[in-house]
């Protein structure tokens, strides 16, 4: 049985930071690809950022300079380093982990900037 279990949301400081942890079970860890999204209140789903061993990781235009996603695979966990924070980051963060036709979403986990 896959999972994937994201932790490390909660309420943070415009400005501040958050690390974010995907732990994923029941996969090849090392050769999917993986990723960060988010889901605000009425909007869609949108891709955060990415990385494929071997590959350089992408990043939305968004969050290009703050953000940095990195994984481990030798602990099966995706990481998202999320810097000088914006209100505008608030939404519900997922962790994908994707190999063609599989694909794989977590249960995500709240992230609100507020003062």
């Amino acid at each position: 049985q896959v999972q994937l279990v994201e932790s490390g949301g909660g309420l943070v400081q415009p400005g501040g930071s958050l690390r974010l942890s995907c732990a994923a079970s029941g996969i090849i860890f090392k050769i999917y690809a993986l990723g960060w999204y988010r889901q605000a209140p009425g909007k869609q789903r949108e891709l955060v950022a990415s990385i494929t061993t071997g590959v350089r990781p992408t990043y939305a235009d968004s969050v290009k300079g703050r953000f940095t996603i990195s994984r481990d695979n030798a602990n099966n966990t995706v990481y998202l380093r999320m810097n000088s924070l914006k209100p505008e980051d608030t939404a519900v963060y997922y962790c994908n982990a994707q190999l063609f036709p599989r694909n794989y979403w977590g249960q995500g986990t709240q992230v609100t900037v507020s003062s």
